[in-house]
């Protein structure tokens, strides 16, 4: 039995893909496209910066950086160049070469071997996407790059079982609907000492999985306006994703954490916990040669794809063991995010619009 699956590319434009019902999908990235519904590229970036983003946040972020860390990101299918199309991002905004010659960069399939799946263009700007902006959080971290068979949970599954192995923290972009199965997945996101990221969506409200599994950190998404000027603000993004799950359970950080009672989840998981920019309004730069939708140079990306490896980096940043544990402790420092909506409102202290706000310093 098979099932059609929509990959949103900004308002205008959808990609049809015919996929396995138990396949996932990229989390929407939205191109800024023409009144012919194709992305705007352009030779020069369009987007957010990385300097933007630590303006934004008050990253204080050097090129150590994340030194000594190494982020694995888990996508599906292969993007062909990838490695080349982050050394013109490092390269536009000053950043460290991140090669596979330096001993940074690393691609490998999902059993870590070199014989890579076909490509796919859509995958493609979003391994751009992970990939550039986990490096720009940290650029002193080693980027290893996992590339599933297909986006089967099956094979995403393989995929994140050797980047667990082979990094302390691990970045996904990718989901789908919850379903009574899913339980079954979560042992694939534990591992001593390993952090795991997965963007909470871009639908706003139910939640999705594997945002909903108790052994993530589920990422959603705000909207960023005039930054570095004194109309600063930060403001849930409409399209975040977040909820409560219909299946898993909350854990016991999260149960007990003050906020948590008005979501009315009822003892189960709720999402997102953290989040970061992700309203295509503020997107970000990505550069991507593997043309997608015919055209190839400067996108500006918005969705919580984006959210979830800028999170991974600064959580390398910090060298911590991020869990539920600590997300919900006194560690970091959060804005409160109280304006926005994603079908539920943006409130003082724990929502399901932003969790508990972005991590600034």
């Amino acid at each position: 039995m098979r099932r059609v699956a929509s990959l949103a590319v900004g308002s205008l434009f959808a990609l049809t893909l015919a996929v396995p019902a138990v396949a996932a999908s990229p989390h929407e990235m939205y191109a800024h496209p023409d009144f012919h519904a194709k992305p705007n590229v352009s030779s020069s970036p369009t987007g957010l910066s990385p300097q933007n983003i630590y303006a934004a946040y008050n990253y204080s972020v050097s090129a150590q950086s994340g030194n000594g860390k190494t982020i694995a990101i888990v996508d599906a299918y292969d993007d062909p160049s990838a490695e080349k199309d982050l050394g013109v991002f490092s390269g536009q905004f000053g950043l460290p070469p991140c090669t596979t010659a330096n001993g940074c960069f690393k691609k490998v399939n999902q059993t870590g071997g070199t014989r890579y799946p076909r490509a796919n263009s859509g995958w493609a700007l979003e391994i751009s996407l992970d990939v550039q902006w986990a490096h720009a959080i940290a650029p002193g971290a080693k980027i290893l790059l996992v590339e599933a068979s297909s986006n089967s949970f099956t094979n995403l599954m393989a995929a994140e079982d050797y980047a667990k192995s082979h990094a302390q923290y691990v970045s996904n972009s990718w989901g789908g609907g919850e379903s009574s199965g899913e339980t079954a997945y979560d042992s694939h996101f534990v591992q001593s000492g390993v952090s795991f990221f997965v963007s909470a969506g871009d639908a706003g409200l139910p939640a999705e999985y594997p945002s909903a599994s108790p052994n993530v950190i589920s990422v959603g998404g705000t909207l960023l306006s005039n930054i570095g000027q004194p109309t600063f603000s930060e403001t849930g993004w409409s399209s975040g994703g977040g909820g409560c799950s219909a299946y898993e359970t909350a854990t016991s950080a999260q149960a007990a954490f003050t906020g948590y009672a008005q979501v009315n989840c009822g003892g189960k998981r709720a999402t997102p916990d953290v989040s970061l920019d992700a309203d295509p309004a503020s997107g970000v730069s990505v550069y991507d040669s593997t043309k997608y939708n015919g055209q190839s140079g400067w996108f500006t990306v918005g969705g919580t794809s984006v959210s979830s490896p800028m999170t991974a980096g600064r959580a390398a940043d910090s060298g911590a063991f991020v869990t539920s544990a600590y997300v919900y402790g006194s560690s970091i420092t959060f804005r409160d995010i109280t304006s926005g909506n994603n079908g539920a409102p943006c409130l003082t202290g724990y929502d399901l619009c932003t969790g508990r706000g972005s991590w600034i310093n």
